[in-house]
């Protein structure tokens, strides 16, 4: 949900910036099906703005600056890099899924650093709310529209300590709206974990389960947790119960739908502006 901090000065084109906020992730080749894609998309979107980027995750930062010599600032360090570039007009469009604690985290960083500029705008996440989070919905319903009745979808995603909103219980009952009961959805951290997911599987006894990440990128989680060889993976767990699993290693990032939401969402905070 955008907020702002404006002043009436008149704003110059060379003074103006676009922030793009990740998380972040190691795994190369989807980061530039994912982030990648979805920067170049914001930047066609905003060509009268400055390009900058930031991820949050100092972990992932701090391993790619160890092993690909790769710099990538955190919102900080990128705020406060605008600043001395002599920007004055910020349009921050966080790449985050839920209105959970980085994008909240980020918003509070942001928020510190509003002295620095005369206008901030802030573009929400993917599911900020019941509008987006029912559109994604249909949106994966019909990417997997092939379904046969004797399959099922199941979408791993991440969970989040603090909710504002409840995105995958809306998306949950999106699916039940629309009458697929053979769409289910748990988190790989957080609550409400795997255990739906096996209820279900166990429930509709599926011939079939594709296993896809509801996660922007197919990094470590989707490689791992999701589609991993270890016997507490999503798929082995899912395999135990009896259907052959076959796993669609794909971030959302990758669909031109859910980047375009993102578009959507920074234009909407910048028309707020």
């Amino acid at each position: 949900m955008p907020h702002m901090r404006q002043r009436k000065d008149v704003l110059y084109m060379d003074k103006k910036a676009l922030l793009v906020v990740s998380f972040g992730t190691s795994f190369e080749e989807t980061r530039r099906k994912t982030i990648d894609a979805i920067e170049n998309e914001l930047r066609q979107a905003f060509p009268e703005r400055r390009f900058y980027r930031a991820w949050t995750s100092g972990m992932i930062r701090r391993k790619l600056r160890e092993t690909e010599s790769t710099v990538i600032p955190s919102v900080q360090e990128a705020l406060e890099q605008m600043e001395r570039d002599g920007v004055t007009d910020v349009l921050v469009q966080p790449t985050h899924l839920l209105l959970g604690a980085e994008y909240v985290r980020t918003e509070e960083i942001i928020h510190a650093n509003l002295h620095r500029f005369e206008t901030v705008a802030v573009g929400a996440p993917l599911l900020c709310n019941r509008r987006e989070a029912d559109h994604l919905a249909k949106t994966l319903e019909d990417i997997y529209a092939g379904l046969a009745e004797t399959d099922m979808l199941v979408l791993m995603g991440h969970g989040s300590a603090q909710m504002v909103f409840p995105a995958y219980e809306e998306m949950a009952r999106q699916f039940r709206r629309d009458g697929h009961e053979n769409i289910c959805l748990g988190t790989v951290e957080f609550a409400p974990g795997i255990e739906p997911v096996l209820a279900c599987v166990r429930q509709y006894r599926p011939e079939r389960v594709f296993l896809a990440p509801l996660l922007l990128v197919a990094g470590d989680h989707a490689a791992n947790d999701m589609a991993g060889d270890r016997p507490d993976s999503w798929k082995n767990q899912l395999a135990a119960l009896g259907p052959q699993v076959i796993c669609c290693v794909k971030g959302l990032g990758e669909y031109p739908a859910v980047r375009a939401m993102y578009v959507r969402h920074a234009m909407r905070a910048r028309n707020l502006s």
